[in-house]
C-alpha cells in the first residue's frame, strides 16, 4: 500500500465509520486536527474508528496507552501509527 493510499483509506474510513453526512474525505486535510476544534470527534468516535482500523489495517491501540492522543491527533499521525505497526509486524515474521 502506498503511503498517500493509507491517508486516503483513513478519510473515508473516518467518514464512513462514522456516518459524518455533511463531510467529504477530500475536505479533512492530512494535519487538521481530528477531535476539538478540527473535525469536532469525540471519544466514543475514537472507540469506533480504532476498531475500523483495526479490521481494515489489521493494526491496534492498547487500551491504555497514553499516546493514543498523539496517535490519533490527524489523519498524518495515524497514518504513521498504521505504518510503523505494520513495519513491526513485516519485520516479526522475518
Amino acid at each position: 500500500m502506498s503511503d498517500d493510499t493509507i491517508e486516503e483509506r483513513l478519510k473515508t474510513l473516518i467518514v464512513e465509520t462514522l456516518a459524518l453526512e455533511d463531510v467529504e474525505p477530500s475536505s479533512i486535510e492530512n494535519d487538521m486536527p481530528l477531535f476539538g476544534e478540527g473535525l469536532g470527534l469525540d471519544s466514543i468516535d475514537a472507540l469506533e474508528l480504532a476498531l475500523a482500523i483495526q479490521t481494515e489495517f489489521g493494526v491496534r491501540t492498547q487500551e491504555n496507552d497514553e499516546k493514543n492522543r498523539e496517535y490519533y491527533y490527524s489523519v498524518s499521525s495515524l497514518a504513521n501509527f498504521i505504518r510503523d505497526r505494520q513495519a513491526q509486524a513485516a519485520d516479526a515474521k522475518a
